[in-house]
């Protein structure tokens, strides 16, 4: 693999599933021949030292640039050149295309042999607006290969960008840690911890936000406790959401049934999920197709660890699950197809078993870290 630079607004420490997966992907790369530039988190004193720390412990080296939002001006553009020279990188890998990767052309000027940006659920909402449309095409010119996750985002971009870029395209999803998300991943001891022991658990990992669905398990809470009345929804994450799906719980009537973590940390999230007897996120796309889910690597995690998914049809999320075989998909904001397929899965132990030995081997299968490491290398 040629030395890499890495461009990027998502990397950790700012939290989300895009600065996980470019992390992970990182790290599955040779350190020695990584560099990774990318935005500052936070300004707050709190900020910069969560950041120092966690760049100080990569393997590979970090330079940050001062701003919060890094964007293909002509300063960010200069130290992108800049940082290529100085490291002897040959290829340059854009975290999210659109619209880092404006910056390939000056980049390939400047001695760079291979291009290539991934692209995200954003970039298929870009694909539906006019002016949005021609910067991913000229994105699609200046790079060698567009990756994409799943066909929902392909198709959408595809109909953006020239033929000739729409041939190049690869998929390159997130991947799962299969040995880090397992059906033994203490789950035990968070239903224990929550008091949740001896009840059936609907448990939703996510930020929480409008499009993930979290109100609309919550509706669809009276409907499950008609069938099943001791169950419980266990909402794992924070986000701006949280105040009114807590008031939400409570005009529906379903305060006691309803269970809200707040943010975990990220080493504890295994166990989240495996508190859960069922994983469910009925996300639904909104603002005329501009907020829509990429692809939703919540569900690949809640089948690593063994659980039957109810995810939503927003997106890219079908790609995420084997309709009928490791899950369902039901039409997102829908809290009545939520509720009949939920009440189905806690009602039948056999069901539940058998979906969730399914999805942990089409994990083991298709979505380990390695494989698509192993991808992305190529590409580089």
């Amino acid at each position: 693999m040629h030395k890499t630079l890495i461009v990027t607004n998502d990397f950790p420490p700012r939290p989300g599933g895009i600065q996980a997966f470019l992390h992970n992907m990182a790290l599955r790369l040779d350190p020695d021949r990584v560099v990774v530039y990318a935005s500052t988190w936070k300004h707050s004193a709190e900020g910069r030292e969560a950041t120092a720390a966690f760049d100080a412990e990569q393997p590979f080296q970090v330079v940050r640039d001062r701003t919060t939002m890094l964007l293909p001006t002509p300063r960010v553009t200069r130290r992108a050149v800049g940082l290529l020279r100085e490291h002897g990188c040959e290829s340059v890998w854009f975290g999210a295309a659109a619209p880092l990767g404006l910056m390939g052309p000056a980049l390939r000027r400047a001695g760079a042999k291979r291009l290539v940006a991934t692209t995200h659920g954003h970039e298929a909402g870009w694909a539906q607006l006019p002016a949005a449309r021609q910067l991913l095409r000229r994105i699609g010119e200046g790079t060698d290969t567009l990756t994409y996750l799943g066909e929902y985002t392909r198709s959408r971009i595809a109909s953006a960008v020239t033929e000739r870029a729409a041939a190049r395209m690869v998929q390159l999803p997130p991947g799962v840690d299969e040995k880090t998300f397992h059906p033994e991943s203490g789950g035990t001891e968070v239903r224990a911890r929550l008091g949740l022991t001896d009840r059936p658990v609907v448990v939703c990992v996510s930020r929480l936000v409008p499009r993930k669905g979290q109100d609309t398990l919550i509706q669809a809470m009276p409907g499950i406790l008609a069938a099943v009345p001791d169950a419980v929804l266990l909402i794992v994450g924070g986000g701006p959401y949280e105040d009114d799906l807590r008031a939400l719980a409570a005009a529906t009537g379903v305060a006691s049934s309803v269970v809200f973590t707040g943010a975990v940390p990220w080493s504890e999230l295994p166990a989240h999920y495996g508190a859960g007897d069922v994983f469910a996120m009925p996300c639904r796309t909104r603002r005329g197709g501009l907020d829509v889910e990429g692809l939703g690597i919540v569900y690949l995690e809640a089948s690593a660890t063994g659980l039957p998914v109810v995810a939503g049809d927003s997106g890219g999320a079908p790609d995420a699950v084997l309709d009928g075989e490791t899950g369902w998909v039901v039409p997102g904001g829908s809290p009545s197809d939520a509720a009949d397929r939920i009440i189905t899965l806690l009602q039948d132990p056999a069901l539940r078993a058998r979906m969730g030995e399914r999805g942990r081997a089409w994990v083991e299968e298709k979505w380990r870290w390695d494989l698509l490491a192993d991808r992305l290398r190529e590409l580089l």
